[in-house]
């Protein structure tokens, strides 16, 4: 599909488009969700950019490269791109231009380098995680809103989130990561 320019959106000059994270969470269902939502409003292009990086991180491949495993990692991260999309869509249409793809390298990083066109918009799930979830994960949405050249939209987590987060810790059953 073309490129296609973004007509009406306040902030946002020709040729825009809304590249929004989709990693399958329900926050980035959420960041979907509304990324089409918008893209409807404006005639707008979405595209869903899938983030992945070979098993062990791109330092263990370099230092080991296996070409299979690559193969084999690229496959799972377009097959868990698909997965989101048909969770997200029911495996119907969205009803807007949307692109699809999934792109080796570090999330935020690579969401930023995305959405790197004058007229842009990034849409991300705004998770938040405890303390020691910030130690262990850095927040990709922080790190975008601070390194983006575009607006950056965090969308919060959808109440369906919050009540299997609080299910998780009141029965210390792992519901919430179910989809990521």
């Amino acid at each position: 599909m073309a490129d296609s320019g973004i007509s009406g959106a306040a902030g946002f000059g020709n040729g825009g488009r809304i590249v929004v994270g989709l990693s399958g969470s329900l926050g980035s269902l959420a960041a979907l969700h509304h990324a089409v939502a918008e893209a409807r409003r404006t005639d707008a292009e979405v595209l869903a950019v899938h983030c992945w990086t070979p098993v062990g991180g791109d330092s263990a491949y370099r230092r080991t490269p296996c070409p299979p495993m690559l193969t084999a990692a690229r496959d799972a991260a377009v097959a868990r791109l698909r997965q989101a999309l048909d969770e997200a869509f029911g495996g119907g249409h969205a009803g807007v231009r949307l692109r699809c793809q999934a792109v080796r390298g570090d999330t935020g990083h690579t969401l930023v380098r995305c959405a790197d066109r004058p007229g842009d918009l990034l849409v991300l799930g705004a998770g938040s995680r405890g303390r020691l979830g910030r130690l262990l994960w850095p927040s990709v949405t922080a790190y975008c809103v601070r390194h983006a050249t575009c607006p950056v939209l965090a969308v919060p987590k959808p109440p369906l989130q919050r009540e299997l987060e609080a299910l998780e810790r009141s029965h210390g059953v792992g519901f919430a990561q179910a989809g990521q």
